[in-house]
């Protein structure tokens, strides 16, 4: 028997701000670093890999590999990745 389940891609359901914040908010909570990445990179894909690359200051190449599973980027580039992605961090006590 076949089956004709289809990949869910989380990048098609981020189509505006206010979904990209709750989403990158959950995740931030949640504390888990390769989550953040990944998450980072779903966005990144919803809003276009190559401008974020372009606004990031980064290949494109660079930008995947970043992402990419298992990645131990510098926190200098993940801080390009969500400046391009118009994501900011606050601290609160």
């Amino acid at each position: 028997m076949k089956s004709n389940l289809t990949q869910f891609d989380i990048s098609q359901y981020l189509d505006n701000d206010e979904v990209i914040r709750e989403y990158i908010s959950q995740v931030i909570a949640d504390g888990n670093t390769d989550e953040l990445l990944s998450a980072l990179g779903h966005i990144a894909k919803a809003k276009g890999m190559s401008q974020i690359a372009k606004e990031a200051k980064l290949g494109r190449e660079s930008l995947y590999k970043a992402l990419s599973p298992g990645a131990k980027p510098r926190f200098e580039t993940v801080m390009k990745i969500m400046h391009a992605l118009g994501i900011h961090l606050k601290a609160t006590a």
